[in-house]
């Protein structure tokens, strides 16, 4: 399924005349090499081509296939060859040899292309499932407003991206929601977004005002992250009896001194929003993320904070107290977070996604159908190519 929920697996019928396609294509260039060779009269020798069938076919057909053609490309060159009376001549044996080595690297190299997509779909499988765990759903109805989100990871490789996002009930009928940004990628990142949740869970069960949240968050992952780095190497043991092995937590890094480095040096961009118990106002606490979209009516306002913030995790270099910013929410307004990787999703010729510009054009009324219109226009913008993770939280005042 993709993040709108919509089921986007290939049925059985498309696999199959798919892969009958991919089959097919090889199989008439091979039969139109034979074919001119045999037409083309003495003149004519392109026999010898057939060898690049398996050669090509390797990029896109598994081993199987890839030897049937083999195969096939072998039979090819003996009938052209016996056609045109060159069996007993020395150049013969050389395309024989020819044909039998490539075709023979040609499987080996579709089983090795082969086996890499299936250890990358497998990692996907479980970047995707991790991301799920550590990203609850969010309830649709929450006080005065209705919520809706979405995650889309960028499709380089495996890697987990560090977007956030959580909600939490605040006073009797409020409504308060986190959207973050962790810096960089991977386990490292995975382990940032899990910390900043759970410490976003628990301030929601003391009942933290907003004006202490980021804070409370700030310390708190800076004092994980601490621990982190003083022990930042989990023990996997090899075999009974064995010395165990350390295992680096920061991929890429050995050196306790660097993985410290990396881990003090983690920060988090987030915006935290409060809706009030009778929807009427929202306070917004921004720390260094894209500042919130305001729909109202046709328009769109950008939220910019008065005063910036640090990002999380930076509340060491300078102490100073949160800046609220208040703002009023009519009935039928959606507020937009959102990561940069939407405002970052660049075209072919780098232009970054306009998102304010292209929101205004759109009448959508509904949080899941605005996140639905931007998650295909981002996706038309950059071709479906990806270089960032990409997450959007949309809330509306319904009463």
């Amino acid at each position: 399924m993709d993040p709108t929920g919509a089921d986007t697996r290939p049925g059985v019928s498309q696999v199959i005349r798919s892969r009958a396609m991919r089959l097919a294509v090889p199989l008439a260039i091979l039969a139109a090499l034979v074919a001119v060779d045999l037409l083309g009269g003495r003149d004519i020798r392109i026999s010898g081509l057939v060898v690049a069938v398996p050669a090509l076919s390797a990029v896109f057909l598994g081993p199987l296939p890839v030897l049937f053609l083999g195969v096939l490309a072998l039979g090819g060159a003996v009938v052209t060859a016996w056609e045109n009376r060159t069996l007993d001549t020395v150049n013969f044996p050389v395309v024989l040899a020819t044909v039998v080595l490539v075709s023979g690297a040609s499987v080996l190299a579709a089983r090795l292309r082969n086996r890499r997509e299936h250890e990358l779909a497998q990692a996907r499988k479980v970047a995707e499932v991790t991301q799920r765990a550590l990203l609850r759903p969010l309830p649709e109805r929450m006080g005065r407003v209705t919520i809706s989100s979405m995650y889309l990871a960028a499709e380089e490789e495996a890697a987990i991206g560090g977007d956030l996002y959580a909600a939490a009930p605040t006073g009797r009928c409020g409504a308060r929601v986190l959207v973050g940004d962790v810096q960089g990628k991977g386990l490292g990142a995975v382990e940032v977004v899990s910390l900043l949740l759970s410490a976003f869970r628990r301030a929601a069960r003391v009942r933290a005002p907003l004006s202490e949240l980021m804070g409370y968050l700030d310390s708190g992952l800076r004092a994980d992250l601490h621990e982190l780095s003083a022990y930042p190497e989990p023990v996997t043991l090899t075999a009974p009896g064995a010395a165990p092995v350390p295992t680096p937590v920061v991929e890429g890094m050995d050196d306790p001194a660097e993985i410290e480095s990396a881990y003090d040096e983690r920060f988090v961009t987030a915006v935290a929003v409060d809706v009030s118990d009778d929807g009427e106002q929202v306070r917004i606490a921004n720390c260094g993320h894209p500042p919130p979209l305001l729909i109202r009516g046709g328009t769109v306002r950008q939220l910019f904070p008065s005063t910036p913030d640090l990002p999380l995790g930076l509340g060491d270099l300078t102490w100073q107290a949160q800046h609220i910013d208040t703002h009023d929410l009519a009935v039928g307004d959606i507020l937009l977070l959102y990561t940069d990787g939407v405002i970052e999703a660049r075209d072919r010729d780098g232009v970054f996604y306009p998102l304010a510009e292209r929101l205004v054009r759109w009448t959508a009324d509904r949080p899941d159908t605005l996140l639905a219109d931007i998650r295909a226009d981002v996706l038309r913008h950059t071709r479906s190519r990806l270089a960032d993770d990409l997450a959007m939280v949309a809330l509306q005042r319904v009463v």
